[in-house]
C-alpha cells in the first residue's frame, strides 16, 4: 500500500534548495517519488503505508530546512494504565498529518506536533474512538482542578469510596473474627445483597474502560479488575445457588468487594499524591497578578492586565508583586525575586534595571515601563517551560511503553494458564480460579506508567524553584551521564562586565580614542562594547557619527568616520589585525604582557589618506565569579572533567583557565568552532554538557548533549539550551547535574520496584501464595509506592 502526502517546506529560496530537498526525501526508506515545488512551497511524497511523517520531517530538519507545523494540546480522560498511554498515542498517530505524539499518564495531557491543516476536532475524534474522554486542552481554564477539593477528589468519586468501604467491611468482618476462633459467616444472600453495588455500580467505572479497551483490540488495568472481580463474584454466586438447599460453602463475594475498594482506594490515594507533584507549577502560577496600576496622562488607573500595553508606565507600590516585565524608569527598592530565579534574598533594584513579574517590591515606590506582556513574560515562559518539561517522555519511557504494549494480553495469558494447571493437576477449579484472579488483580500497569513520569514532574519541579528550568525531559536524562562540562568564559565563570582599565597610544589622546572607539561599538551589544561606552559618557566625550558599520564575529567591528577626511575605523583583536595586514610590532610586547596578566586587549586601527596604522591599545580588565573555583572543584569531585571555550587571547583565557584549575582551555576560537570543539570531544567517546550566556555560545550549546544557559545573558542561548540556570551563578550548573542525576536514580527505582513487584507477585499469586483480596492490596500499594518514592525528591536542597 503507497500513502501521499504533501509537505509543507519552509526556508526554501531557489532551485538548488529544491533539488537538496528533494535529494534527502528520495534518502528515506519507502519513499518512492517525491516531487518539490519551490512556488507552492510543498513536496510531493508517495511513500509505504508503515512509514511515519516524522521520518519525513527530521530528513527536512536534517538538510536545514523546516516543516510547517503546530502544537496541539489535549486533555485526555479515563487513563488507567501505562496500556493506555499506548492505545491513545497509536490512535492519534492515525491521524493524517500527525508527526509525533507525547501522552503523558501522569499530567494526563497528549502533545501532539501536527501539519497546519490537521485539526483539534480530528484528533479528539480518535481519541474518543479509542475510548478516551478528550478535549482541547485549555491554559485559561483552571490549572488544578482537583486543587479546589482538599481531598483531591470529585465528590461522587469519594462517596463512592466511602460506599466501597461500607458495604465490603461487614464482608471481610469474619475474617477478622476467625483468628480468635469465631467461626462465623454472613447468609449468602446477605453477601450478595451487599457485594452487588459494589461490583455493578461502584465497579462500573471497570467494565466500562475494560469493554473500551476489548473494542479497541487491546486491554488495560480495568480490563484486568474487572475480568478478575467477574470470576470472583461469578463463582460465589454459582456456588451459593448450587448449594442452596445443603450447608452454605465458603463464598468469595468478600474478595469482588473488597479488591475493587482497595483499588479505588489506591486511585484516591494516587491522585492526591500526583497533586503534589504539582505544587511547583501551582505555586508559579499563584504570581500571577491580575490586575496593574498605570499611570497614563498623569493620573493613575487600576486596570486588568490584560488590558496593559507595552510601553505603559506601570505603578508598583511596596508590598506588591509586579504585574508585567519591565524597566525601572523612576525609584529604587528591593525585590525578592526568589521564585523566579531561587535567589533567597531581596536584590536591589534602581533605574534601568530589568525586573520581572511576579516579584515581590519590599520597600519603595516603583515605576515601570512594560516591555513584555502575557505569554511573552518571563514568569509565564518558565511556567510554559516547566510545563512543556513535565509533559514530554524521558527517553527510558520507550522501554516501558514497549512492554506495556504486550502487558495486559501476557498477563491474561498466565492467568488462563494458571487455571489450567491448577484445575487439571489437582481437580479444584475453585481454587484453580480463585488463584487465575488473583493473577489478574495483582498484575499492575498503573506503577510502570507512573514511574518515569512523576519522577520528571517533581524533579523539574523542585529544579525550578531552586532557579533551575529544565526544559525537556531528555536533558534531564542525559545529565546524569555527563563525563565533562565546557565552559564559555565570559559572562559565565567571568562577571561578564569588563571595565576598561587603560589607554595605550602613542598618537591620539585618551579623548580622541574614546571618541573613535565609542563611535565604532555605539550599535553593539558585546560586553567590551559596553565597557567603552561607559568610560565614554563618565569621560563627557562627544561620541563621533558613523556610517556602514560591519561586525566580523570573533574578530571585531569596523565603520567609517562622519568627517571632513574619510577614514575607516577598525577595532578588535590583534589576530584581526595582523589578518588586516597591519605591523603591529611596535604594540606586540605591551599587549603580550597585559594578555599574560589575564587581561583582553583591543586594537584600534585607523585608515585615512595618511595610511592604514594602529592607532591605540584598550585594555580590559574583568573579574572571576566568586563561585567559579567552586564549581568547578564540585564538578572535579564527581569525576566530570572542566574545559573552557573562550573567542579571547590566550593569555587572558589562560590566566583564567589556570586561576580556577581547568583541565582544557581552548581560546581565540570562532563561535562556529565552538560546536567543532564539542563535536571533536563528543567523537572521542565524552558526553559533554555546554555552559554559555551569549549568542555565539548557541552553536556550542545545540552541538552539546546537554546546553545550559544562564538566564543572564541572551534569550537566543536561552532558547536553545535544554536547562536554563535563572541567576549567574555557576554553582547552578553543579546542582543542575545533581537534580538530575537525583530524579534519574528515583526513575530506576521506580521502574526497578514496577518491574520487581511484577515479577515476584505474579508467580506467587499463579502458585497459590496470594487470596485476589491480598492481591487487591498490593495492587493499589504499587501505584502509590512508585508516586510516594517520587515526591522524596521535594527535600532536594542545592
Amino acid at each position: 500500500m503507497q500513502k501521499l502526502f504533501n509537505l509543507p517546506i519552509l526556508g526554501m529560496t531557489c532551485s538548488s534548495c529544491v533539488g537538496r530537498v528533494e535529494k534527502v526525501l528520495r534518502s528515506v526508506p519507502g519513499v518512492s517519488a517525491v516531487s518539490v515545488n519551490l512556488a507552492t512551497e510543498k513536496a510531493r511524497i508517495e511513500l509505504a503505508e508503515d512509514i511515519g511523517l516524522n521520518q519525513l520531517v527530521e530528513a527536512v530538519e536534517r538538510a536545514s530546512y523546516a516543516v510547517a507545523s503546530q502544537e496541539i494540546v489535549l486533555s485526555i480522560g479515563d487513563m488507567s494504565c501505562a496500556s493506555c498511554v499506548g492505545r491513545v498515542e497509536k490512535a492519534l498517530k492515525k491521524v493524517d498529518g500527525v508527526i509525533q505524539v507525547s501522552v503523558n499518564l501522569a499530567t494526563e495531557k497528549a502533545q501532539i506536533k501536527a501539519l497546519m491543516e490537521t485539526t483539534s476536532s480530528e484528533l479528539i475524534a480518535a481519541a474518543t474512538r479509542a475510548g478516551y474522554a478528550a478535549n482541547l486542552h485549555d491554559d485559561t481554564a483552571a490549572k488544578f482542578p482537583s486543587a479546589a477539593s482538599p481531598n483531591v477528589i470529585a465528590r461522587h468519586q469519594l462517596q463512592q469510596l466511602y460506599l466501597a468501604i461500607a458495604l465490603s467491611l461487614p464482608l471481610v468482618l469474619p475474617m477478622f473474627l476467625s483468628p480468635f476462633g469465631i467461626d462465623w459467616m454472613l447468609p449468602g444472600w446477605v453477601q450478595l445483597l451487599l457485594a452487588t453495588p459494589v461490583q455493578f455500580y461502584i465497579g462500573a467505572r471497570f467494565y466500562r474502560a475494560g469493554w473500551r479497551a476489548l473494542l479497541a483490540r487491546s486491554g488495560n488495568m480495568d480490563l484486568l479488575v474487572a475480568l478478575g472481580t467477574s470470576s470472583a463474584y461469578g463463582l460465589s454466586l454459582y456456588l451459593m445457588m448450587a448449594h442452596s438447599a445443603h450447608r452454605m460453602p465458603h463464598l468469595y463475594f468478600e474478595s469482588s468487594a473488597v479488591v475493587i475498594t482497595l483499588v479505588l482506594l489506591g486511585k484516591w490515594l494516587e491522585t492526591r499524591a500526583k497533586h503534589q507533584t504539582l505544587e511547583a507549577i501551582r505555586a508559579l502560577d499563584s504570581l500571577r497578578v491580575n490586575s496593574a496600576i498605570v499611570r497614563r496622562d498623569g493620573i493613575d488607573i487600576e486596570l486588568p492586565v490584560n488590558d496593559v500595553r507595552q510601553g505603559d508606565i506601570v505603578v508598583v507600590r511596596a508590598g506588591s508583586r509586579l504585574p508585567v516585565d519591565g524597566l525601572i524608569v523612576e525609584g529604587r527598592s528591593h525585590l525578592d525575586e526568589s521564585m523566579l530565579t531561587g535567589e533567597n534574598l531581596p536584590v536591589s533594584k534602581s533605574i534601568d534595571a530589568k525586573v520581572f513579574g511576579g516579584s515581590l517590591n519590599s520597600d519603595g515606590l516603583l515605576l515601570v515601563k512594560a516591555t513584555s506582556l502575557g505569554a511573552d513574560s518571563m514568569l509565564s515562559q518558565i511556567i510554559r517551560m516547566v510545563e512543556n518539561a513535565q509533559a514530554v517522555k524521558a527517553p527510558i519511557q520507550s522501554l516501558v511503553d514497549r512492554v506495556s504494549a504486550v502487558f495486559v494480553p501476557v498477563v491474561l495469558g498466565l492467568s488462563l494458564l494458571t487455571l489450567l494447571v491448577w484445575g487439571i493437576a489437582n481437580g479444584d477449579w475453585q481454587q484453580a480460579l480463585l488463584n487465575a484472579v488473583a493473577v489478574q488483580v495483582i498484575a499492575c500497569p498503573c506503577a510502570l506508567g507512573l514511574a518515569t513520569p512523576t519522577a520528571i514532574m517533581v524533579g523539574t519541579g523542585v529544579a525550578a524553584q531552586h532557579g533551575i528550568l529544565i526544559k525537556d525531559a531528555q536533558a534531564m536524562e542525559l545529565a546524569h551521564e555527563l563525563t565533562a562540562v565546557a565552559f564559555d568564559k565570559t559572562g559565565t565563570l567571568t562577571e561578564g562586565k569588563p571595565e576598561l582599565i587603560k589607554i595605550v597610544s602613542e598618537r591620539l589622546s585618551q579623548t580622541e580614542v574614546l571618541r573613535l572607539a565609542a563611535a565604532v561599538q555605539q550599535t553593539s551589544n558585546h560586553p567590551l562594547a559596553y565597557a567603552v561606552m561607559q568610560s565614554a559618557r563618565q569621560a563627557g566625550v562627544e561620541i563621533a557619527s558613523v556610517v556602514d558599520a560591519v561586525t566580523t564575529p570573533g574578530r571585531g567591528v569596523q565603520a567609517s568616520v562622519k568627517s571632513a577626511t574619510e577614514s575607516v575605523i577598525y577595532l578588535g583583536n590583534l589576530t584581526w589585525m595582523v589578518e588586516l595586514g597591519l605591523n603591529t610590532s611596535t604594540a606586540l610586547e605591551e599587549i603580550k604582557r597585559e594578555e599574560q596578566a589575564g587581561r583582553t586587549v583591543a586594537c584600534l586601527a585607523i585608515q585615512d589618506e595618511t595610511g592604514f596604522y594602529l592607532a591605540a591599545s584598550l585594555v580590559f580588565g574583568d573579574q572571576i565569579k566568586p563561585e567559579a573555583a567552586q564549581v568547578i572543584a564540585r564538578l572535579r569531585s564527581l569525576g566530570l572533567r572542566t574545559v573552557m571555550l573562550s573567542g579571547d587571547n590566550w593569555g587572558s583565557a589562560n590566566a583564567v583557565g589556570t586561576q580556577l584549575g581547568i583541565d582544557e582551555i581552548y581560546a581565540q576560537i570562532l563561535p562556529a568552532e565552538k560546536s567543532d570543539v564539542i563535536r571533536q570531544l563528543q567523537r572521542t567517546g565524552a558526553r559533554i554538557a555546554m555552559v554559555g550566556d551569549g549568542i555565539n555560545d548557541a552553536p556550542a550549546l545545540a552541538a552539546a548533549d546537554v546546553g545550559m544557559a544562564m538566564a543572564t545573558g541572551t534569550d537566543v542561548a536561552m532558547h536553545t539550551a535544554g536547562i536554563t540556570l535563572m541567576r549567574g551563578n555557576p554553582l547552578l550548573v553543579a546542582d543542575a547535574i545533581a537534580i538530575s542525576k537525583k530524579t534519574y536514580n528515583k526513575i530506576r527505582q521506580n521502574l526497578g520496584w514496577a518491574f520487581i513487584y511484577n515479577l515476584i507477585g505474579i508467580p506467587l499469586a499463579a502458585c497459590g501464595y496470594l487470596n485476589p483480596m491480598l492481591a487487591g492490596a498490593a495492587m493499589a500499594l504499587s501505584s502509590v509506592s512508585v508516586v510516594s518514592n517520587a515526591l522524596l525528591l521535594k527535600r532536594w536542597q542545592p
